[in-house]
């Protein structure tokens, strides 16, 4: 038998002196060196002390260009917030959610009184993410995250994320044939990636293995283990729908501004909440005119670090208040034009021809683009509620 230990300890000190394992081969936009950057993978690998059997993994594993078209042609975050919930938060899942909160009672309440995380937030994300585990992908795994890992757009994304599927298959989590789900690597019934996965996931169903491909038990302990590792504070809200008057300070509307709700209720936004000391954010998804909430910590950290996209967290945040009984949203106080995606993406080279760094021109509003739209309604003398919609665009020379 091999002395593993001291095979890794040798790798180790090869790659020391060699300047890493993806030194000889970076990266590629072809299948043309995939081969050679696989073998490199086996090295940091073995360096790292992976088993056998998961570097075995690699082994028929090929360069796969559907995954690259797949990762080029992302623009459904590029919805509106209106558009993006209103074929997200259907009836049927809010029935269904609840349906399940009851089905599975017992689980949900050891693991709110163990992690303080609420039976509707799993829920709400576990319906997004794969309709509750109806289709949570099946693609191969570690082929998804190889290609992508040697792709020039994202390697250092990518790049831990197969490290780390290599790993589950080493411990036994999951046999190289069960690591398959999404196009982009992530697994189980709401969606981990492989990193996520291997550092966080439970096995609370006793068996020994940790599988958020079948195990339900498995799936919401590990959802809740996760939102506790991305800053989830036990008995706290995270979102409440409020409306805002037709003039307050719109600056102070922003997802990285907390006031005392007191505040809020003086400048007169209004809603089912307590007039006290408790921070909370004004977020305006659509801005000034569209849908208003009062967003607290749970959101502002939680959510938005299990997805970053705001569209997509404000919908699994009120699909969770929807299923914990809350009334359909407002549509808001008048008519919003939102931006289509190649509008974002001229917005974008627009702000980024100001002097704005707005990060990727990708065709979503996110945070830097939204910071950027604040910064040039402020010195515009517009309201400043950092949503870009076709009048703001126009005025700025779209």
């Amino acid at each position: 038998m091999p002395n593993h230990r001291l095979l890794a300890a040798s790798m180790a000190a090869i790659l020391c002196m060699t300047g890493g394992a993806w030194a000889a081969a970076s990266c590629g936009n072809s299948a043309k060196g995939f081969d050679g950057f696989i073998k490199q993978v086996k090295a940091e690998a073995a360096a790292q002390g992976i088993s056998a059997r998961g570097i075995a993994a690699l082994d028929d594993v090929s360069y796969d260009p559907s995954i690259i078209k797949r990762d080029r042609a992302q623009s459904i975050f590029s919805q509106s917030f209106l558009d993006f919930q209103a074929k997200m938060v259907s009836d049927s899942r809010i029935t269904r959610g609840k349906a399940m909160m009851q089905q599975y009672k017992p689980i949900f309440d050891r693991v709110q009184k163990q992690y303080g995380v609420p039976a509707p937030v799993i829920l709400a994300f576990w319906a997004l993410e794969t309709d509750y585990g109806g289709n949570i992908g099946d693609l191969p795994t570690i082929q998804s995250l190889a290609t992508l890992a040697w792709d020039c757009r994202r390697p250092d994304k990518f790049r831990p994320q197969l490290l780390s599927a290599l790993d589950l298959v080493g411990k036994g989590d999951l046999s190289a044939a069960e690591m398959r789900g999404a196009w982009a690597g992530e697994i189980g019934q709401t969606q981990f990636l492989p990193k996520e996965y291997d550092e966080t996931a439970v096995d609370y169903d006793g068996d020994g293995r940790r599988d958020l491909r079948k195990s339900i038990p498995d799936v919401i302990a590990s959802s809740a283990a996760l939102l506790i590792k991305h800053g989830w504070q036990p008995n706290q809200p995270w979102l409440q729908e409020v409306s805002v008057p037709a003039d307050m300070p719109w600056k102070e509307a922003d997802i990285a501004i907390q006031h005392p709700r007191s505040q809020w209720a003086k400048w007169g936004v209004k809603g089912s909440f307590k007039s006290d000391s408790f921070p909370a954010s004004l977020l305006l998804p659509m801005g000034r005119k569209g849908p208003a909430f009062l967003a607290y910590d749970n959101f502002t950290t939680a959510y938005l670090k299990w997805n970053e996209s705001l569209v997509y967290s404000t919908t699994a945040a009120y699909l969770a208040t929807r299923i914990a009984g809350a009334p359909k949203l407002s549509p808001g106080n008048g008519t919003v034009t939102p931006l289509t995606y190649q509008q974002i993406i001229e917005l974008q080279k627009i702000l980024v021809s100001k002097g704005y760094d707005v990060g990727d021109i990708d065709g979503k509003a996110g945070a830097s683009t939204r910071a950027a739209v604040k910064d040039m309604q402020i010195k515009m003398g517009l309201p400043a509620d950092s949503y870009p919609d076709a009048d703001f665009l126009r005025a700025i020379g779209g």
